[in-house]
């Protein structure tokens, strides 16, 4: 219903048409993006979660240039910072008017991005402790993403590969990827590192039913 909706807002502009519609959950969004070929894809990423950014990122793969705009219900600051960082330029909550909304479509395909000025700090003030050495020994762990941070704690209790996939529902070629991106930020070349550098920052092994840290070898 939300799509339809939404679709019907948008196709009533003489100067937009609307060429596909289908819920964020659906298995077949990234090939029917590829197959609609859009300018601006309007997507709603709560119901994806932590997987936000790689759909994200999936649908820019497909259709490089592709301009996407998230209008969701979604409060969740990391996963704000995770869409922008993954390529989203536009970030509106569900509180908007049509005209908001409207806005934000045509400002993009101009090339400008569509974040309100509290969204925009947050989105700078993750990028800036990316680059700034103080903020970097602050928290060495705030420059990874929320997903990034969900691998580097499954290392910490010790998991493989296959063990991490399986707990975060993800490919094991997705968390090499992530395993890769996470050591280039923390400035470290295997596992061993990342685990003492979160150890350092904080990370503690969870603790399963047993009352024993939850190590898998």
């Amino acid at each position: 219903m939300f799509a339809e909706a939404l679709a019907l807002t948008l196709s009533h502009q003489p100067d937009l048409r609307v060429v596909d519609r289908c819920c964020a959950g659906e298995p077949d969004l990234v090939t029917r993006t590829a197959a609609a070929r859009p300018d601006v894809v309007v997507i709603d990423v709560e119901p994806l979660g932590s997987a936000a950014a790689e759909v994200v990122s999936a649908l820019l793969a497909v259709q490089p240039g592709v301009r996407i705009v998230v209008l969701t219900g979604s409060r969740d600051r990391a996963q704000l910072v995770d869409a922008v960082r993954a390529g989203a330029v536009g970030w509106l909550t569900k509180g908007c008017t049509a005209a908001d909304l409207l806005a934000a479509v045509r400002g993009v395909c101009r090339g400008e991005a569509s974040l309100s000025p509290a969204d925009l700090g947050v989105v700078l003030g993750a990028l800036r402790a990316e680059v700034d050495p103080g903020a970097r020994r602050a928290d060495p762990l705030a420059v990874l993403s929320r997903q990034e941070r969900r691998v580097l704690a499954e290392l910490v209790d010790g998991a493989r590969g296959a063990q991490i996939a399986a707990a975060l529902g993800v490919s094991t070629g997705t968390v090499r990827t992530h395993m890769n991106k996470l050591f280039g930020k923390l400035g470290v070349h295997s596992r061993l590192e990342a685990v003492r550098v979160a150890r350092t920052a904080g990370m503690r092994p969870r603790v399963a039913a047993d009352g024993y840290p939850d190590g898998r070898n």
